[in-house]
C-alpha cells in the first residue's frame, strides 16, 4: 500500500460515505466533516457499507462538524444545494495545500472553489456510482462499478496520479483525465437528459426513453452541441446507446430527490446547462421547456 493519507469526506452520504469507508478500510485515517449528531454517530458506530462490489463490513472514521487539522486531500461529495453551508466546515487557511476534490453534478463548480481556496489545488473529479445513504453512517452501494476521473488543468498532475492509484488501491476505478472541461462534460451530456426527463415526467429511464423518445434525442443533441461550443468532445449517437444500455428501472438522482420532497438540483444541471447554451448562442429548446416546466412545478 501507498504511504496512509489523511483524507477529510465533506458529506458522508451516499457517495461520500462510500469513498470513506473504502480509504479508512485500506488503512488511510478519515475525518467526515458533518453536523454534530451524524459527526457523533459516525465516531461511535464508524461507516456500514453493503455492497455487491465490495461485500458488506463496517469500518471506523474520525468525524468532526468543521475541518481543525492537515490532510492531504479533501472529498466535497454534498449536493450543490448544500455547497455553501458545508464549505463554512472547511476554511481555507485549515484547507492549505491539500487537494480539494469536488465529486459534484454539473459544471460551474470549479469556478467557485477556485474563487475560495488554491486554484491550483482544486481538482474537480466525475463519479459514476450507484449508493444511497439509508440512515446515518448506513450506505447502501448498488452499482457494480465505482469509477472516478480526476481532473483540474492547473494541478500538478503528479498529485492527481497519487491520489487516483489511492482511490484504485482501495477498490473503485480512478483514472486522471486529460482535460478538466471535457471530463466535466462528458458526465453533464449524459446526465442533464437523464434528469431533466425522468424527473420532469416521473417515470424511470426505461419508459422515458421509449415513451418520450423523441425527447431524450433532442435534449442529447441539444447538450451535445453545448458542449462542443465549450471545448468538450461529445458523441450523441455513443449517448445514446448508454441510456438503451442501462437498467430499465433506473432513476436519475434528481427524480429521487424530488420523489422525497428534498431540494433538486435543478439548477446546478439545467440552469447550467441554459446558462451555457446563452453564453455560446446554442439554441436548446427542448431543455429550457423542462427547465421552465420543473420549475413551474415549484422545484
Amino acid at each position: 500500500m501507498t504511504h496512509p493519507l489523511t483524507v477529510a469526506v465533506l458529506g458522508p452520504g451516499g457517495t461520500g460515505g462510500l469513498l470513506a469507508a473504502l480509504l479508512s478500510r485500506s488503512g488511510h485515517h478519515v475525518l467526515c466533516l458533518a453536523g454534530a449528531e451524524t459527526a457523533e454517530n459516525l465516531r461511535r458506530d464508524g461507516i456500514t457499507v453493503r455492497s455487491p462490489q465490495f461485500g458488506d463490513f463496517t469500518a471506523a472514521v474520525d468525524a468532526d462538524t468543521e475541518l481543525r487539522v492537515p490532510v492531504d486531500a479533501c472529498l466535497a461529495t454534498v449536493k450543490h444545494t448544500a455547497l455553501d453551508a458545508a464549505l463554512t466546515r472547511v476554511p481555507p487557511a485549515v484547507l492549505g495545500d491539500a487537494l480539494l476534490v469536488p465529486l459534484l453534478n454539473g459544471v460551474e463548480h470549479p469556478a467557485l472553489l477556485r474563487g475560495r481556496y488554491r486554484p491550483d489545488r482544486v481538482a474537480p473529479g466525475v463519479i459514476r456510482v450507484e449508493s444511497t445513504r439509508v440512515a446515518p453512517g448506513v450506505i447502501e452501494h448498488g452499482s457494480p462499478f465505482t469509477e472516478i476521473d480526476l481532473a483540474g488543468d492547473p494541478v500538478p498532475r503528479a498529485r492527481l496520479e497519487a491520489l487516483a492509484g489511492v482511490l484504485t488501491e482501495c477498490g473503485a476505478t480512478a483514472r486522471v483525465a486529460g482535460d478538466e472541461t471535457a471530463a466535466l462534460w462528458a458526465k453533464m451530456a449524459f446526465l442533464a437528459p437523464f434528469a431533466l426527463l425522468t424527473t420532469r415526467y416521473g417515470v424511470p429511464l426505461g419508459t422515458a426513453r421509449t415513451q418520450h423518445r423523441a425527447e431524450l434525442e433532442a435534449l442529447v443533441a441539444e447538450t451535445a452541441a453545448v458542449g462542443r461550443a465549450c471545448g468538450a468532445p461529445a458523441d450523441p449517437v455513443r449517448a445514446l446507446a448508454r441510456y438503451d444500455a442501462f437498467p430499465p428501472a433506473a432513476r436519475s438522482s434528481m427524480q429521487r430527490d424530488a420523489e422525497a420532497g428534498r431540494p433538486l438540483e435543478l439548477d446546478a444541471i439545467g440552469g447550467a446547462l441554459l446558462r451555457a447554451a446563452e453564453r455560446h448562442g446554442v439554441p436548446v429548446p427542448v431543455a429550457r421547456r423542462l427547465v421552465r416546466e420543473l420549475r413551474g412545478a415549484g422545484y
